[in-house]
């Protein structure tokens, strides 16, 4: 058989859907490393969103994230002392990283230039020589492609690979053991790798699973596929990093197509709300591509209630600068915040006066502002911006109504 004959053949199987038995073995390949994460049910989600909501805990994985199951799988197919290489912002390095050190192969791994601190340091202490260039983590992918193909080692792609989608794919087989009943499975969606392989194992177990996959607003490139049939691009704008793929591949997108019921979208500020809730609720420290299925969950984006609802929460690798934005940021998103301008008499005790007002209606002041001169204002008034800690966003309104029904001159700024 000529080379271009073989190659022919190998793109071929490459995209023929996962058969169970692979995603079976995959299973077996992984059983001595991976950590077991067994789904807990959620009473405090399960009240607020009116189902049965259980939580599948990858972020406690090994690495932080699902992503030792498919790169541990593929790598331990290859030969003895392998050379591998591999191009992320952090869960999938930390994955070949890890895998490499416990198969006794020599990993390189290409990380973008913004890459967290602590995930180069993570994946440097698993052993890998980490090069830092590129912009993006497609940039990073495409640059370990070409050192891998000069270098005459082994390209472990983040998802483009079916060994990767079936060691994915045995989250979908546990979630089959761990929740009784289990009607839809909500699953986050980047280049696809995780949706596809779990979509896959739950389909062909048991069909009538509904499964839904998510995207973020800014990194929708499997929207766009889908519409047309064929892999397309985006710039991903997203502070979801570990979804934020410009594209996915023919096998991922093929895979979406043929095991996923529907695939949603949601928003940033969706996505931090989400972290902050886990972190309430479930006292979870999760990604924002982690939480961006509970965000579709709260954004009543699933669908139906059929019964038990599983979440998979991806992974737990946040930087802790991002981390404390992220927080901000949702506690924004729930309406725990509340920015007023007011404007008010220019003499001497009527700031006094707003605070008191606060103080009456119970309510911490985080942050005032006084301003008089520079001020498009009557010679005789101030504007008087202030930041209240509030519970939500019927409470905002309570508050903006019960200072005006008081005569002040108060708007609520966003």
């Amino acid at each position: 058989m000529t080379d271009d004959a073989a190659s022919m053949r190998d793109d071929a199987a490459s995209m023929t859907l996962l058969t169970l038995d692979e995603i079976r073995a995959a299973r077996v390949s992984i059983a001595p490393v991976v950590r077991p994460t067994p789904c807990t049910r959620s009473e405090s989600l399960a009240k607020r969103l009116g189902r049965e909501i259980w939580l599948k805990p990858e972020f406690r994985q090994r690495t932080g994230s699902f992503k030792i199951r498919g790169a541990y799988h593929r790598l331990a197919s290859l030969p003895a002392a392998s050379h591998v290489v591999a191009g992320s912002a952090g869960n999938h390095a930390q994955g070949v990283a890890l895998a490499a050190q416990l198969l006794g192969h020599r990993a390189t791994i290409f990380m973008p230039a913004n890459a967290s601190i602590p995930k180069l340091a993570a994946t440097r202490a698993y052993g890998a020589e980490v090069i830092v260039g590129g912009a993006t983590v497609d940039d990073c992918i495409a640059l370990a492609l070409v050192y891998a193909t000069a270098n005459d080692a082994v390209f472990v792609p983040p998802f483009d690979h079916r060994d990767i989608l079936a060691g994915q794919g045995t989250i979908g087989l546990e979630l089959l053991d761990e929740v009784p009943g289990l009607a839809t499975v909500v699953i986050a969606i980047g280049g696809g790798g995780l949706c596809g392989g779990v979509a896959a194992a739950l389909k062909l177990s048991r069909p009538e699973v509904r499964v839904v996959g998510v995207v973020a607003a800014g990194a929708a490139s499997m929207i766009t596929s889908l519409a047309v049939g064929i892999p397309q691009s985006v710039m991903p704008t997203t502070v979801a990093d570990g979804i934020a793929l410009k594209s996915p591949t023919e096998l991922t997108l093929r895979h979406i197509e043929a095991f996923v019921d529907d695939v949603v979208v949601v928003s940033d500020e969706e996505i931090t709300a989400a972290m902050l809730l886990l972190l309430e609720r479930a006292k979870a420290v999760v990604e924002p591509a982690g939480a961006a299925t509970l965000a579709a969950a709260i954004g009543e984006r699933i669908g139906p209630d059929l019964g038990p609802t599983a979440l998979v929460l991806g992974g737990g690798n946040v930087d802790p600068l991002l981390l404390g934005k992220c927080i901000e940021h949702g506690l924004g998103s729930l309406g725990r915040f509340l920015r007023l301008r007011l404007v008010t008499s220019d003499r001497p005790g009527s700031l006094a006066a707003l605070t008191a007002e606060f103080a009456a209606m119970g309510l911490n002041v985080l942050n005032v502002e006084h301003h008089r001169s520079g001020m498009r204002l009557p010679l005789n008034a101030v504007e008087i911006l202030v930041v209240l800690e509030t519970r939500d966003d019927e409470h905002r309104r309570e508050v903006l109504e019960a200072l005006l029904a008081k005569g002040f001159d108060a708007e609520i700024v966003e």
